[in-house]
């Protein structure tokens, strides 16, 4: 399947974007604010076409069509671009963040540009992150409370190495499934549970399968706002680009509101829906954690050195 690029039509330069993401969801909502600011900004002279649910293709097929050309900008998760660079790994490194304040000090600031950066290599220009929120474990048919319930349990993960090793130390087995697949394979019994945030645990309706959802929030893993490099190079001009990245960050304030109401509303909901939300002792997933960092340490050098110097940017942040 082929798509036209960004085109002018009446003059107007119109940017498509595509991903895999339910229109309702908050980061849905702070692409549409995006869009409106290109346009206010442009002077109706952009425009940002958005087609979520995946209509032109899953995360990984977006990112192809992005490099290429085909289709302008995309979102994906901050996992799924471990596949590109190994910098985006980082963020399923378990308990890196100190708290909410700590993880958006490191997004907005410099050592969150260097790993957008890393992006440019492979013809994808990072413009910003979105909040995600935290992930936690939710399960069909057993409460987890601590590590060693997650023994013998198959947890669905993305297609990340780091995510895969990240399950697998704590006690689980880690089994990558595509997002779309993942509701039937609960339903089905071929995965124990899964890990997400909470609006993405409501809105994909997991909730009436998985009974269990443990908030141990082991990883913070962002969702990455891309544009081509073909687009961003090729056919915006200079001062187009410049009202593409305002548009981009200033839309993050108000996509961090819509995802903290998400979440609120989401956890209200599951548990309205005869869900089991437990809010266990981290203290224990953080100890089983520690053979994740000796093993990054060991294996990947350049990550765990960037690892400590996020881990040294959090300090102002402890109590």
């Amino acid at each position: 399947m082929t798509f036209a690029s960004c085109g002018p039509i009446d003059d107007t330069v119109v940017l498509r974007l595509g991903h895999g993401l339910d229109s309702s969801h908050p980061v849905h909502k702070g692409m549409e604010r995006m869009a409106e600011l290109v346009y206010e900004k442009s002077d109706g002279e952009m425009r940002i076409d958005i087609y979520p649910n995946e209509q032109l293709g899953t995360e990984r097929e977006t990112l192809e069509l992005l490099q290429i050309g085909s289709v302008d900008i995309t979102k994906v998760s901050a996992a799924v671009m471990e596949g590109f660079t190994r910098k985006f790994s980082i963020f399923s490194v378990p308990f890196m963040f100190v708290n909410e304040e700590h993880m958006h000090e490191m997004l907005d600031g410099p050592i969150g540009k260097r790993v957008l950066d890393a992006a440019e290599p492979y013809r994808l220009v990072g413009l910003c992150y979105y909040d995600a929120g935290s992930r936690s474990f939710y399960t069909t048919d057993r409460p987890v409370r601590k590590p060693e319930d997650l023994e013998g349990l198959s947890i669905r993960v993305q297609e990340s190495v780091s995510a895969i090793r990240m399950v697998n130390i704590l006690g689980g087995s880690a089994t990558p499934i595509s997002w779309g697949e993942l509701y039937t394979a609960l339903q089905q019994g071929v995965v124990d549970g899964a890990e997400n945030n909470p609006p993405s645990f409501y809105l994909s309706r997991h909730y009436e399968v998985s009974k269990y959802y443990t908030l141990n929030e082991h990883t913070a893993v962002p969702d990455v706002l891309l544009i081509s490099s073909n687009t961003w190079e090729n056919i915006l001009s200079e001062e187009q680009r410049e009202i593409v990245q305002e548009a981009a960050l200033e839309s993050v304030p108000y996509q961090r509101e819509e995802w903290e109401k998400a979440t609120e509303e989401a956890l209200e909901a599951v548990e309205k829906a005869g869900v089991e939300i437990i809010y266990p002792d981290r203290e224990p997933f953080m100890e089983a954690s520690e053979p994740f960092y000796e093993r990054m340490r060991a294996e990947q050098p350049e990550l765990y050195e960037l690892f400590t110097e996020i881990q040294e940017l959090g300090r102002e942040f402890t109590d």
